[in-house]
This record gives C-alpha cells, sequence and structure tokens, in this order.
C-alpha cells in the first residue's frame, strides 16, 4: 500500500498543539471551541468519551467553519463513519487494528492512529500511514523514546500525545519527528466549570506560541 502523506499535515503547518477535548454539553463544547480558535488553535479533538460526544462535533463544526474539527478516542470503523457523518475532518485513535486501517482507507476521513512502539509504527506504516499519534507519549517513554525511532523509522511523523503539559510540549517539538502535541491542559476543568472561556483563550494563545523543531 503506498504511503500517502496526511492531509493532516497541511493544516498543522503552524499549529504545534492539538486540544484533546471531553464535552459534557453541547454549550460547553460551542463556547471552549469557539475560545480555542480564537486563541489560535484551530485543530479541535473531541473525544468519543461522553454522550453528547457526537452532537457536539456536528454543533461546534457547523458554528465554526473556520475550525479543523476532529474525533478521538475512534476505535471502529462503524465509529469512524459516524464522526465523518457528524462533520469531523480527521479521527484519532489510541492504537490501530488491521481492521480500522482497512475501514480508514476511502473512507473520506483522515485517520491519525496511535502507536507506542517500533513494531506498532512499523505495521502503521504498512497499512499506508505515516503520520502517527504517539500514545500514551509519557507513560510509553516519552522524548527519549520518540528521539529512539527517529533514527530507523525518520519517515514517520508523530503527535505525541499522554502527560502532556506546557512544559513538556516544548521538548517534545524540539524533535525533528515532532509536527504537534496533543493535550488537555490547555481546558482545565476547574475553568469549563467556572465558565471562564477568557482563561481558554489564553491558555490557547500561550500553547499557539509554542515553537516547532
Amino acid at each position: 500500500m503506498p504511503n500517502q502523506p496526511s492531509p493532516l499535515l497541511e493544516r498543522l503547518v503552524n499549529v504545534p498543539v492539538i486540544p484533546v477535548l471531553e464535552y459534557h454539553s453541547v454549550d460547553d463544547a460551542l463556547h471552549v471551541s469557539e475560545a480555542l480558535v480564537a486563541g489560535g488553535l484551530p485543530l479541535l479533538e473531541i473525544t468519543l468519551r461522553t454522550p453528547v460526544a457526537l452532537e457536539a462535533i456536528q454543533a461546534v463544526a457547523k458554528a465554526l467553519p473556520q475550525a479543523v474539527v476532529g474525533a478521538g478516542t475512534v476505535l471502529t470503523v462503524e465509529q469512524l463513519h459516524a464522526v465523518r457523518d457528524a462533520g469531523a475532518q480527521f479521527a484519532v485513535s489510541p492504537g490501530l487494528t488491521q481492521k480500522l486501517a482497512d475501514g480508514a482507507q476511502g473512507a473520506g476521513i483522515t485517520l491519525l492512529p496511535g502507536v507506542a512502539t517500533a513494531s506498532e509504527a512499523m505495521a502503521a506504516l504498512e497499512s499506508g500511514f505515516t503520520f502517527l499519534k504517539f500514545f500514551p507519549a509519557e507513560a510509553a517513554g516519552g522524548v527519549p523514546m520518540l528521539k529512539s525511532l527517529y533514527g530507523p523509522l525518520a519517515q514517520l511523523k508523530f503527535c505525541p500525545t499522554g502527560g502532556i503539559d506546557i512544559v513538556k510540549a516544548q521538548h517534545y517539538l524540539a524533535l525533528p519527528n515532532v509536527v504537534c502535541v496533543g493535550g488537555s491542559w490547555v481546558v482545565p476543568k476547574d475553568a469549563v466549570a467556572a465558565k471562564d472561556w477568557g482563561r481558554i483563550r489564553k491558555l490557547a494563545e500561550e500553547a499557539a506560541r509554542l515553537c516547532k523543531g
């Protein structure tokens, strides 16, 4: 299977962070997403971890056409189709099965599959994926692991996610094989509870200023 560049890479040229989002109401989804986009983070990963996730994806995609809405925690081909139909432009999975890899071909949505080892990265490459999520980043070896993967697998690009904050993000972004990082630190739970959208926008602005490799 030929390895084609991920269309998602083109959207990440000046975007160092993809917020990983868990929404419990559509109203929160709209306000938080608006604050993130206004702060300079237009790519949003809305995870399928809550009952309102699909509705939130649909609402944000419709209300914020300038955003690039994605879906996270996609585990099956059925979910891949569901998030595409809801308006997601990309999907993120914590790992990669052969069934999901096959189902992503021609599905009309870009898949960012997760890997944690060299063998998993090689399997993803065989399935045609060259842009991968490194997950769970900190638990799977962090920056040293990605440095080690660069030598034998320099053709791969990564979005490390899992346990990353703004300080750690800078170390990941300095690596030649890291395009961006995924993180939830830009949307603190207490800020959402207090409906402090201004604080979230400031955190997004801070994250958007991070320099990449």
